[in-house]
């Protein structure tokens, strides 16, 4: 149920998908720190036939003429401001957001919670006017936050879709697959473990139980491996020293389910990614669990599979945190003008 969906950024682009048959990605945020490594990885696909980067940034035309001398097919616009930022979604199959500000050490995902919503929020109005058809994809932080206020942005236009709507939590995942294949030595490219719950501390929940190959820990090797992944965003953060948070590690997990996302639209089967989405699994309205994804976004929800007694316990704890944070994103997408 749970297998590996690609090993690689550029492998991953399906060979079968002509240039005719690609399609439009806007980047939202395009020059931010992960925007910019993101678009790198995502303009080497051949199923992205235009990529669109937009940000508020001013060196925006600099990112995008500095990405147009790669001599892959994709084309590269350059779209600067909110005023342009309709014409940067228009006509696009695919929306990625890692639009915001960076933590720093000491803060919280949460602590970027007014500044990064109020971004999310801006780009969610205009995608829902412009390209509400779209699948949409969110990394901007707090995830667990920015989801579910989107979600009320696009119900007050009438376009809301649950099934168009992704919180991207990849990186949860292919962080999880490195550690486990450090401490019993396998290949990081063949480890699957699937990540449930949300994109912060104590949500984040791997499945060390479901995971391929199958493996176990002593509980004290699984206890400090479990907050190892939930707290392997602060590790960066303090390891960067004030220099900012995950940037690779997150473009690396963002170009891997954009390009699932832009397989599934273009009909590759068995499409299937961790996703943070709104969800009936749980008593969470929103939560993340393996989707299968198709043309018009989630078509099946694989839900929690069996659980250790442990990962029971890990889901009890992180219900709680998720309520707390989804009144709080639901809540500002309401009031949000």
């Amino acid at each position: 149920m749970f297998s590996k969906v690609l090993n690689t950024i550029v492998q991953q682009s399906t060979r079968q998908y002509s240039c005719k048959k690609g399609l439009k990605v806007t980047v939202c945020g395009g020059s931010g720190g992960i925007g910019q490594p993101l678009s790198l990885l995502l303009k080497q696909s051949p199923i992205i036939k235009d990529l669109a980067i937009y940000d508020i940034a001013p060196v925006t035309p600099g990112v995008v003429a500095d990405l147009s001398h790669m001599d892959t097919n994709s084309n590269v616009t350059s779209h600067v401001g909110l005023d342009n930022l309709k014409d940067a979604v228009a006509n696009t199959d695919v929306v990625i957001v890692p639009a915001g500000i960076p933590r720093k050490p000491g803060m919280t995902r949460d602590d970027l919670f007014n500044t990064n919503i109020s971004i999310v929020c801006d780009i969610i109005k205009v995608v829902g006017q412009v390209a509400p058809n779209a699948l949409v994809g969110i990394i901007s932080n707090p995830v667990n936050s920015a989801v579910p206020a989107a979600a009320e942005i696009l119900k007050k236009l009438n376009v809301y879709d649950p099934k168009k709507l992704f919180g991207v939590t990849t990186l949860d995942i292919v962080r999880s697959n490195r550690f486990v294949a450090e401490l019993k030595g396998l290949q990081a490219s063949e480890v699957n473990v699937p990540v449930i719950g949300g994109h912060s501390g104590v949500t984040i929940i791997p499945l060390i139980s479901q995971a391929t190959p199958n493996v176990s820990f002593e509980q004290d090797v699984l206890v400090k491996l479990t907050k190892r992944i939930q707290e392997a965003g602060t590790e960066v953060v303090q390891a960067k020293a004030g220099a900012g948070s995950a940037t690779l590690s997150m473009a690396y997990a963002g170009a891997r389910f954009t390009i699932s996302m832009c397989k599934a639209i273009l009909g590759e089967p068995n499409v299937i990614e961790c996703s943070y989405v709104e969800s009936t699994v749980t008593d969470s309205p929103f939560f993340s669990t393996p989707v299968l994804i198709g043309k018009n976004g989630i078509e099946k929800n694989f839900g929690l599979g069996k659980l250790s007694d442990y990962e029971n316990e890990l889901v009890k704890a992180a219900l709680p945190e998720l309520a707390s944070n989804i009144k709080k994103g639901a809540d500002f997408g309401k009031n949000y003008k």
